[in-house]
C-alpha cells in the first residue's frame, strides 16, 4: 500500500508516492539505500546492476548478499523492491541476452523485487522503422513467458536520445499489444526522454513507474541534454517535471515517481537526504 507522506492534518498539497532508483545514492550500500528511502517516506526503491560498471560504487547488485536478506530487510522497512535493473539492449534478441533476463528474473523472485527493467539499444543502429518493430516484438515475444512463470513485470523504457532504436512510448505500446502482453510488460515514463523525444502522448494505464529528474542548466539545448547533465529536481527545471507529474495524475496514474539522477554533482553530495528531502518539498509545494 502507498504510504502518504507526512505533511500535516491541514493540508492540501499532493502526496507524492515518491521513490529512489539507486544511481541517485550510488555510493550507497542496498542497506543504507532502503534507510535512505524509509526515513524520508518513499514508497519504495530501485535496484541496479550496472554502478559498478559505471564506476559510480564497488558495490554489485544487492551488495554480494542473498538476494532475499535484501528484500527481508526492505520489508522490515516497509520499503518496496519496486524493480531491478537492468537489460541493456534488449531488442536485439539473443540467447545470450535471453540467459541475462532469465538471471535477473530469478534475482527478482528471489528478493520479492516487483519488476526488472528493460533498456533498447542505444548505439544509433541503421534500421527501418519496419526492422525497429520486427526486433522489439520478437524480443517482447520471448521475454513475455519469462515473465508468466515467474509472475513479475517487465518495464520498458524508451530512450528520447537520437541514437535510440526505441524512442517514442507509442511504438512501446504498440508492440506490448501485437504479443498480448499487457499483462506482464509496462512502460518508464522518464520526464527527461519524454522531453528528449518531443512526446506530447501519455499512456497512463500501461505506465509501471515514472523516472523524474531535473535538468537546470541553461546553456545547453535540449538536443545536448545528457545523462550527467540530470539533477535533483529544483526551480530551474527545463523538463517541466511539475506538469508531467500532473498531466499523468490527471491522466489516473497513481504510482510511484521515482528519483533517477545521473549528475555527478549530485553523487558528490554529502547530505543525499537533506537535497533529496528539498526537491521532495519543492514538487509538493509546486503540486499544491
Amino acid at each position: 500500500m502507498i504510504r502518504q507522506h507526512r505533511e500535516g492534518p491541514m493540508t492540501t498539497r499532493m502526496a507524492v508516492p515518491f521513490a529512489l532508483n539507486h544511481i541517485t545514492a550510488p555510493r550507497l550500500t542496498c542497506h543504507q539505500l532502503i534507510d535512505l528511502a524509509s526515513e524520508l517516506d518513499c514508497v519504495g526503491v530501485e535496484l541496479r546492476d550496472d554502478l559498478i560498471d559505471k564506476k559510480l560504487s564497488d558495490h554489485a547488485l544487492f551488495g554480494g548478499e542473498d538476494p532475499a536478506a535484501i528484500g527481508a530487510y526492505a520489508r522490515e522497512r516497509s520499503v518496496r523492491l519496486l524493480g531491478l535493473s537492468e537489460i541493456y539492449g534488449f531488442n536485439k534478441w539473443s540467447p545470450e541476452m535471453a540467459d541475462k533476463v532469465r538471471s535477473l528474473v530469478a534475482k527478482a523472485e528471489r528478493s520479492g523485487a516487483e519488476s526488472i527493467s528493460l533498456i533498447p539499444r542505444n548505439d544509433a543502429p541503421v534500421q527501418s522503422p519496419g526492422e525497429r518493430a520486427i526486433d522489439l516484438r520478437t524480443a517482447l515475444a520471448a521475454i513475455l513467458p519469462i515473465l508468466a512463470e515467474a509472475g513479475i513485470l517487465a518495464l520498458i523504457e524508451p530512450l528520447g536520445f537520437t541514437t535510440s532504436s526505441l524512442k517514442y512510448k507509442r511504438e512501446a505500446v504498440e508492440a506490448i499489444k501485437a504479443v498480448g502482453g499487457k499483462k506482464h510488460y509496462r512502460l518508464v515514463h522518464d520526464t527527461f526522454h519524454h522531453h528528449l523525444a518531443g512526446e506530447s502522448e501519455y499512456f497512463p494505464e500501461y505506465t509501471g513507474i515514472v523516472h523524474i529528474s531535473g535538468v537546470s542548466e541553461q546553456q545547453i539545448c535540449v538536443e545536448q541534454m545528457r545523462d550527467e547533465h540530470r539533477i535533483l529536481v529544483d526551480e530551474e527545471d527545463r523538463l517541466r517535471n511539475v506538469d508531467q507529474i500532473r498531466d499523468l495524475t490527471a491522466r489516473g496514474y497513481a504510482g510511484p515517481f521515482s528519483y533517477e539522477a545521473f549528475s555527478p554533482v549530485v553523487h558528490a553530495s554529502a547530505e543525499p537526504e537533506q537535497q533529496l528531502g528539498r526537491s521532495f518539498a519543492y514538487l509538493r509545494s509546486a503540486l499544491h
